[in-house]
């Protein structure tokens, strides 16, 4: 039998990054209680540090989550280091379940697990994450400028990241595989000054923990320095499919969680923020949509409460009237 942890929490977010934790500040601000629920599968765990936010670029990972959690904990809010493994709902009320048997209560849910990128399956792309393969300009462009940057081009729509990564070096191929460039493509590529290598990549080359090239199946072993890739970025949403939280997919192939502007989805009583329902958000923008959202989650129960204490009042004045009449 699982734990019952007792009390009925206002609010439980399930995720403990940038967006968890933001949220979970603001709402423990708000006299709120609230608990984070951190399973400690943070996306940009192998990272060497955060960039593009503002007084705090270049902090690492490990170091960012700390100091959030320090904030939230010094509010009076609570973080669980665990596992969600179900989540339900009776009535007005969430029941949460973790993976060693504790059990929460919650009037509101905050969902912001992140998400999975998928990787290439190209060997050694794995291995060199987050180090000498990137994926995105604006987290690793300028570490990474004036290198000679590979692109592997596993799709035509990917040769936009050529052209973005273009604005850091000047040195730029473009691992184009089996894709058929047409004459519109080749144009742009020849203006950017974009060198062009046909074949199918066999995988990267890797010497002392250190990228130094990427085989090609014919043999051929061109030299790069970093290597950009697309991933396809799937939120994580299997948990949640049992109070009908639906993923929706992306154009690029990954998925995401709907919701309004302030992070509302279509299942009453629960938000999504962060990478969870914003695929391509960075930490800053996690960090500003959990924020957001708990604002909404705030304002949403106090007109809840609002609404049981105009009932509660009309109902206690009734009893006195009818009280006053006999």
């Amino acid at each position: 039998m699982a734990e019952d942890m007792g009390v009925v929490r206002d609010v439980v977010v399930v995720g403990g990054g940038a967006a968890g934790l933001s949220a979970a500040l603001t709402l423990a601000r708000a006299r709120r209680s609230v608990t984070v629920i951190d399973a400690g599968e943070p996306r940009n765990a192998p990272a060497a540090g955060v960039h593009g936010l503002l007084a705090l670029d270049g902090v690492g990972p490990d170091e960012l989550v700390a100091r959030g959690r320090k904030e939230v904990l010094g509010y009076g809010g609570e973080i669980l280091d665990g596992e969600v493994v179900d989540i339900s709902r009776t009535k007005d009320v969430f029941e949460i379940t973790l993976r060693d048997n504790r059990l929460l209560h919650a009037r509101r849910l905050l969902i912001a697990t992140g998400l999975v990128d998928v990787l290439p399956d190209v060997p050694g792309v794995r291995e060199q994450w987050g180090r000498g393969v990137v994926h995105c300009p604006y987290c690793h462009g300028w570490e990474v400028r004036d290198h000679k940057i590979g692109v592997l081009a596993m799709e035509p729509m990917e040769l936009h990241k050529a052209f973005l990564f273009r604005q850091w070096s000047s040195d730029i191929v473009l691992f184009a595989g089996g894709i058929e460039l047409d004459t519109e493509q080749r144009a742009q590529l020849d203006a950017f000054d974009i060198a062009v290598v046909g074949g199918a990549v066999e995988r990267l080359e890797i010497d002392d923990a250190r990228l130094t090239g990427v085989r090609l199946r014919d043999g051929r072993v061109v030299e790069v320095d970093t290597v950009a890739v697309s991933t396809k970025m799937v939120a994580r949403t299997d948990l949640f499919a049992g109070i009908g939280i639906e993923p929706t997919l992306h154009p690029s192939g990954g998925a995401f969680i709907e919701t309004d502007a302030v992070g509302q989805t279509a299942v009453p009583g629960v938000w999504a923020a962060g990478n969870a329902s914003d695929i391509s958000a960075q930490v800053s923008g996690a960090a500003a949509e959990g924020a957001r959202a708990a604002q909404h989650i705030n304002a949403n129960l106090v007109m809840d409460e609002l609404a049981r204490a105009v009932a509660a009042k009309a109902g206690t004045t009734a009893i006195t009237e009818r009280e006053l009449s006999r």
